[in-house]
């Protein structure tokens, strides 16, 4: 009987080492997979890495004002942006910036990186980014 206890205790340290295993390695993984998985889609739809295409790249933010401080930062980068009221559903201010970019996962997750940083010095959200082959 004395080895069934023995038996369980292991089995318990057992799952628990898997379990901190799995946390371990879901917590080492970059933050923008996001990013990653969208670069690989467009590269699978026949996308060329070479190419320049242009990018949408998506902010809710809580007013005018913050779209105005991410504007005049933006575009003396090149990006274009407009911005649109969204606060009669709520969620306050949408802004929109396009640019040509060529598009690589590393490209993106520092764009991805810098945008959640200046969305929350200006109190929103990134909301990310988007294209297609086509738009070259």
């Amino acid at each position: 009987m004395r080895w069934m206890y023995v038996l369980l205790v292991l089995a318990a340290l057992v799952a628990a080492a898997r379990v901190a295993t799995g946390i371990r390695r879901a917590r080492s993984r970059p933050r923008n997979d996001w990013d990653a998985q969208m670069v690989r889609n467009l590269r699978a739809s026949g996308a060329n890495a070479f190419t320049q295409y242009e990018v949408d790249f998506f902010f809710t933010l809580p007013d005018q004002v913050a779209c105005a401080a991410l504007t005049h930062t933006l575009e003396p980068e090149g990006f274009k942006t407009d911005a649109r009221d969204m606060t009669a559903g709520g969620t306050g201010f949408s802004l929109h910036a396009t640019k040509r970019l060529q598009i690589s996962v590393g490209a993106m997750q520092e764009f991805s990186d810098r945008f959640n940083e200046l969305a929350d010095k200006l109190g929103g959200n990134y909301d990310g980014w988007t294209t297609d082959k086509s738009r070259t």
